[in-house]
Parts: structure tokens; sequence; C-alpha cells
């Protein structure tokens, strides 16, 4: 008997999913995101501000202390200034001060400063949804699944750079769970994902694994119920931030993109699942756009597609779409749909039998 605590960060939310694996026990819950609960925080401290911790997903907090640095001092550790960039001069410029973290470590000794902490897992807090399941917190496994885009090599894009993390994996083989990694396999250059892993580490457990949030969330949509018997289809997963679409043959990835969720419309949307199930997508082109990136593998066409399934925050987006598109609900919750790919690749990778997904 194993027990699993699976955990999406996201833009918008934090997706908490508890499995017991004897008889499929599960409980589950959608709160508010770590990035979203920090830079609120920050927003009520008053003074000069202490900010430590680890990389974590940044969205707005870089704004926010950079409005706060124009009436008080920032400082900002080495290791907790990643969240917010990984370029220092845009730091600087934002007229925060970056400090190694032996001396943010003194700085925070003495008091002076309103401090804030930043994680993507906060141990306390989700000490606190956990308790409120009613079961112990204590657990077998433990995975968590967020987008990184990697520390890129100076001259290379972050955008590239993701791109051919994600082709050198699909390459090897065209399956989600290739981007699943145990703690101590988290490649360096995937600093979130590896601060992540130590952080769920000091969690009660025996095992951690890490896993990009993209491929998860395509793995758990092509596990709706509606998808099973298909050999060829879409799924796409509309979240937050960002928006991901792979097209599917034989529960092998034929192609992927991906686009910030802002940026798209449903004409555009629509005209992407087309092209990439054609095999029109490339990923210059797809960034020139002003998307993500893309890659392809293989083109089975859009006329070979069965189905398409949606998921996602967002998903409302193809609610008047002429394509056959159907609202996915792995493990019947649409905002499951990260763990339970997250999971669904821990089974795979230990070669687990447990049925899942109804």
């Amino acid at each position: 008997m194993s027990r699993y605590l699976l955990l999406d960060v996201g833009a918008g939310t934090l997706d908490v999913l508890y499995f017991d694996d004897e008889g499929g026990q599960h409980y589950k819950a959608v709160v508010r995101s770590p990035v979203l609960s920090a830079a609120e925080r920050a927003k009520e401290l008053t003074g000069d501000i202490l900010v430590t911790g680890v990389e974590m997903g940044g969205g707005a907090l870089l704004e926010v202390l950079s409005e706060h640095a124009k009436k008080a001092r920032v400082i900002v550790s080495a290791s907790a200034a990643m969240t917010l960039s990984h370029n220092p001069e845009r730091l600087r410029s934002a007229g925060l001060t970056v400090v190694d973290d032996l001396r943010a470590e003194k700085e925070a000794a003495s008091r002076k400063f309103s401090t804030l902490e930043l994680s993507d897992l906060p141990p306390e807090r989700l000490k606190n949804l956990v308790s409120g399941f009613g079961i112990p917190f204590q657990f077998d496994i433990v995975g968590v699944c967020a987008q990184d885009h990697g520390v890129s090599p100076e001259g290379k894009s972050h955008l590239d750079f993701r791109h051919e993390i994600m082709k050198a994996a699909l390459e090897k083989k065209p399956s989600p769970e290739m981007v699943l990694y145990e703690k101590r396999s988290v490649p360096h250059y995937l600093n979130r994902l590896r601060c992540a892993a130590q952080t769920a580490s000091a969690l009660p457990c025996r095992e951690v694994y890490a896993m990009d949030s993209g491929m998860a969330a395509i793995l758990g949509a092509s596990l709706d119920f509606q998808l099973r018997g298909k050999k060829r289809f879409l799924v796409l997963d509309i979240a937050t931030s960002h928006t991901v679409c792979a097209a599917i043959e034989d529960g092998e990835i034929a192609g992927i993109v991906e686009y910030h969720t802002r940026d798209l419309d449903l004409k555009k949307l629509e005209s992407l699942l087309v092209d990439l199930a054609d095999g029109r997508l490339a990923h210059r082109q797809v960034l020139a756009e002003g998307g993500h990136g893309a890659y392809v593998r293989k083109a089975f066409g859009f006329d070979a597609v069965e189905l398409i399934v949606a998921t996602g925050p967002k998903r409302r987006l193809v609610e008047n779409s002429s394509l056959p598109i159907v609202y996915g609900a792995p493990l019947g919750d649409n905002m499951m749909t990260g763990t339970t790919g997250l999971l669904e690749a821990i089974r795979r990778r230990k070669g687990l039998p447990f049925p899942l997904y109804l």
C-alpha cells in the first residue's frame, strides 16, 4: 500500500490530490496559488523588506517588489532572486539589491526587516490543507509539477532552451513521463523543479518526484474516460498562465505547442489545433507569432482526429468552438488534470498496476 500526495503548482491555483492505492481512495483540493499568496503578502509588508527562500513561480511578484523599492529597501537573497529573474541586471534596474545567501541570513537575524520567504511548497500551509482531509500528514510518495523554463545558457532564450529540453526528452521516447524526475535526478538547469523537489524532501515521505506541469497536464487529459479506445486525438489544457496542446497517436505524443493563454482567442487556438495535427507548425514560426514554441514529430492529419478534449481553468475559451471539442475531467475533476497526470507518470515509472481515472 502506498499513500501519494500530488501537487500541481500553477499561476492561479495550487491543486492538491491525495491518493491511497489500496481501493483507490482519494481526496482533493484547489486553493490559491503560492505566488498569488506571496504577492499578496508582499503588498502588506511595510518598511525595508528582506526576501529569502528558493526559486518559485514569479508571476506579478517582481512588479510588487519593484513598487515597494521606490519607497524602501528591498534586499533579496541570491537563491530567492531566481524567482524574480535569472538576469541580475533586470533586478538592479527594478531597484532591488541582491545579496548572497549567507549575508541574507545575517540580515534576517538582525530583525530589521519585514521578511518574505519564497517557496512553491510552504510546508505549514500544506500541512493545514492535508489535515483538512482528515488524514495523517505522512506519505510514501510526494509528486510535484510546475512549469520550469530552465536556466538557459548565456545567449540562448529561455523559450528556445525549454524547447530543446522537451525535444530531447521526447526524441528518446515520445511519452510525457519522460520529463518526470526522481528528486536526485532533476537536472541542475531546472532550478525551480529542483528547489520544489528539495522542499518536498523535507515532508514526511520516502520518495519524491518532480515533473513539468505542461507534460503532466497532457498525460492527465489523455486519461479522460471519453478518450477510451481512441487512437488519434488532441488534448489541450488551458491554464491560467499557459496553454499546452498535444496531438496523441497510439498513446505517443506526435506534437505539442505552447502559448501564453492571454495571447489566445478562439480563432487562433482552433488554427493551432488544426495545424498541429496536420504537422504545419514550426518552433520558429510559433515564436515569431508570440507563442511559446512547438515540436512536431509526425503528422497524422486533422481529418484523422477522433476527438479533442479540453481541460484547465480557462477552458471556457473553446465554449463556442466549431471543432469536435469536449470538456474533460480526469478523476472526475477538470482541476485535477495535472495531478492525475503526475500520478500516472509515477505509476508508469514504477510499473505499478493500480487502475484509475474513472
